[in-house]
């Protein structure tokens, strides 16, 4: 489905420019500039979800609300890694979800890979080790390369919450109330750690609000809405093109210039991503 794979490749690129917008909210605490996103996204969708909240069913209510606590730890602990470990490494960890949803297909035997993404799928980990491997010595990077790592588990999860509901899925009232759920989690953790929740200058803030409109609203929102006609194994392995993005915006942006194996790591996991979509045969819904 064409719109289908429009919808991925903006959110790709939308959600690349997350980990330099909450890089730029520092000194806000990561879990802050982490919720206070996820409730702007929330009181943004609201309006336009309207009628649909109403309709929404139990099931839903109890999925979206399941969504929102993935989308609480697996943004508390990416932001959190950001911290200690460098933007290629944090995001490369992150992306690690196609590789559990594969996993998560093979046992269940629902929404399998095809062989195009089986093939695709080692040499995607192959590129994003390269990505990632650079600082994998340096002081601090082994807890951001877990908290990195648990993000992609989270992450995987609220793929799967959402894939459960296929073309039925009322893309903005789920994501109204799984925003809304994952930032009062956040916000809540952090008064509980005596953090403010007001960003200690206007340049965090704006930069929050940056990190809520396009990685949020746009990134994410598009491949919610994807994931209503393709496979999550699918999403998850257009998602590696994530920390290919974020390196060179962290280049450009940040001047943490990339050494030669990144460069490297970078061409090989655009390669996996562009393999595992040619000719895709598993771009329409599946029972």
């Amino acid at each position: 489905m064409r719109r289908a794979r429009i919808a991925v490749a903006v959110g790709v690129t939308a959600i690349a420019f997350a980990a330099i917008f909450f890089r730029r909210t520092a000194p806000t605490p990561p879990i802050v500039a982490a919720g206070l996103r996820l409730v702007l996204a929330s009181m943004l969708f609201a309006p336009f979800a309207g009628r649909s909240l109403t309709k929404l069913t139990p099931t839903l209510w109890r999925d979206a609300t399941l969504g929102g606590l993935c989308y609480a730890l697996h943004f508390g602990a990416w932001v959190s890694s950001l911290a200690l470990t460098t933007v290629a490494a944090s995001v490369t960890l992150v992306t690690a979800t196609p590789l559990l949803l594969a996993l998560v297909a093979f046992a269940t035997g629902k929404d399998r890979p095809t062989r195009r993404q089986w093939l695709a799928l080692p040499i995607a980990l192959l590129g994003t080790a390269m990505l990632g491997g650079s600082d994998a010595f340096a002081e601090g990077a082994l807890l951001g390369d877990v908290l990195a790592f648990v993000g992609a588990v989270a992450m995987a999860g609220y793929l799967l919450i959402v894939r459960r509901h296929g073309a039925g899925l009322p893309v903005l009232a789920f994501t109204t109330v799984a925003c809304g759920v994952g930032g009062v989690v956040l916000l809540g953790t952090a008064l509980a750690l005596g953090h403010s929740l007001v960003p200690p200058s206007t340049e965090a803030a704006l930069f929050v609000v940056a990190a809520t409109l396009l990685p949020q609203v746009v990134g994410h929102t598009s491949l919610t809405w994807a994931l209503r006609h393709v496979p999550p194994t699918t999403i998850g392995l257009a998602t590696v093109a994530e920390p290919v993005g974020s390196t060179v915006l962290a280049w450009w942006w940040l001047h943490e210039v990339p050494g030669a194996l990144t460069l490297v790591g970078c061409g090989v996991t655009l390669f996996a991503v562009l393999m595992s979509f040619e000719r895709e045969p598993s771009l329409r819904l599946e029972s």
